[in-house]
């Protein structure tokens, strides 16, 4: 037999006997592998929860102050002393400035002198008329002398009054020349220093310092007007959260603060809408004590648009979307993943109001939605710390 047939017969049937064993092996590992049961997809669950909310519209507004002046002399003089300290807390009637009073002393002390004499001509005339009548009876005096007499006293009485008049309005001069605070708030620097004279004259007088008020503080907000016609409903209705006193409340938020942490409450909206802006101003009242709200900052204004209900609320998490539909997946007994299309409210405390598709208790997947399918099973673990996260805020919602 040929050398070369034998070497090729050896060959191939080497490959073929190589080929089999493989063949073998492969279907040993696919019957292995069969056989492995596959793990189900661990996720992360949560109940739905239910509470009782009021929702919240939010509107962007500035704060300002209850009280705005600008302390201005009533009388012209050289500035001789300042008593506060820019940016002090100053009390109703506190000296903030001293006008170099001496002037006014004396022309005080002069009207005194004046009152005086009129007092003492007064006193006079007054005598004289007394004693009209029995010299007049006795023929003493003539009629035309009792007439005179009694003419005089008149005009003493008259004199006494022109002079106390004068008086007085040298006295309201030299008690301006202290100026004090018209009202209670924080101080503004000075913007004259001592020893510059200052005018008091109506309309030309000069600004010495600002005073804005501290506690409590406004707080102005443009309210559009679909949200501004949904609250007139709820308060035609009866249907819209008051405080004790019957008024609104409101929370506020400051640029540098987590949540709302300021409560007041609503004052008053404006008389009209602003046609260029579809638009009305609110005012809120909110309580400053601690003067930390300063006029013309920033902040959010929380208004309640809704009456107090029961709600459903998910995580933001479990929400999916599914082009134009919003979706959450939901367990079932069996723990098998369910699709569920669902209808979305606003957003609150870090939860999402569900106004359709999901009952109070039921599980929905907060954690993995991209790792599972609808209608396979899953493995689910507790969202334990987001509950324990969500307990101040589920609190916060009942009280509100």
């Amino acid at each position: 037999m040929n050398t070369k047939f034998i070497v090729s017969f050896k060959f191939a049937l080497a490959v073929t006997i190589v080929a089999a064993l493989l063949t073998v092996a492969t279907g040993c590992s696919r019957e292995s592998a069969a056989r492995t049961p596959t793990m189900p997809p661990a996720v992360t669950v949560a109940p739905v929860e239910q509470q009782e909310i009021v929702e919240w519209e939010e509107f962007t507004g500035r704060t300002e102050a209850v009280e705005f002046v600008e302390v201005r002399p009533r009388v012209s003089g050289h500035i001789q002393e300042i008593q506060f300290q820019p940016g002090q807390l100053v009390e109703n009637g506190d000296v903030l400035f001293r006008i170099d009073s001496r002037w006014y002393q004396a022309e005080f002390d002069r009207r005194q002198a004046e009152y005086q004499q009129a007092t003492v001509r007064l006193e006079n005339a007054r005598r004289e008329a007394d004693r009209t009548a029995q010299l007049l009876a006795s023929k003493a005096i003539s009629t035309e002398e009792a007439e005179a007499r009694q003419a005089r006293f008149q005009e003493a009485k008259a004199a006494v009054l022109a002079a106390e008049a004068a008086r007085n309005s040298a006295k309201l001069d030299l008690e301006h020349t202290v100026i004090r605070a018209p009202i209670s708030g924080r101080v503004s620097r000075e913007r004259v220093t001592v020893g510059n004279y200052v005018s008091g004259l109506a309309g030309n007088a000069t600004l010495l310092t600002t005073l804005v008020s501290v506690d409590p503080i406004h707080v102005y907000a443009d309210v559009d007007e679909n949200s501004l016609l949904k609250f007139n409903a709820l308060v035609r209705a009866h249907k819209i959260g008051s405080d004790g006193d019957g008024q609104v409340p409101v929370d506020l938020q400051l640029a540098d603060e987590e949540g709302f942490p300021h409560r007041g409450h609503i004052e008053s909206f404006d008389n009209r809408v602003e046609a260029s802006t579809g638009s009305i101003l609110l005012r809120a009242v909110f309580p400053n004590p601690d003067g930390r709200i300063v006029p013309g900052l920033f902040a959010r204004l929380r208004v309640p648009l809704s009456e107090r209900y029961a709600a459903l609320l998910v995580d933001e998490r479990a929400i999916g979307t599914d082009q134009a539909q919003k979706f959450v997946l939901t367990l079932t007994e069996t723990n098998t993943v369910a699709y569920r299309s669902v209808k979305l409210g606003p957003a609150i405390e870090g939860k999402r109001v569900i106004r359709d598709g999901l009952q109070a208790g039921e599980r929905i997947v907060v954690n993995g939605l991209q790792r599972v399918r609808p209608g396979i099973p899953v493995a689910p673990q507790e969202d334990l710390a987001d509950a324990d996260e969500n307990q101040p805020a589920k609190a916060k919602l009942a009280i509100r």
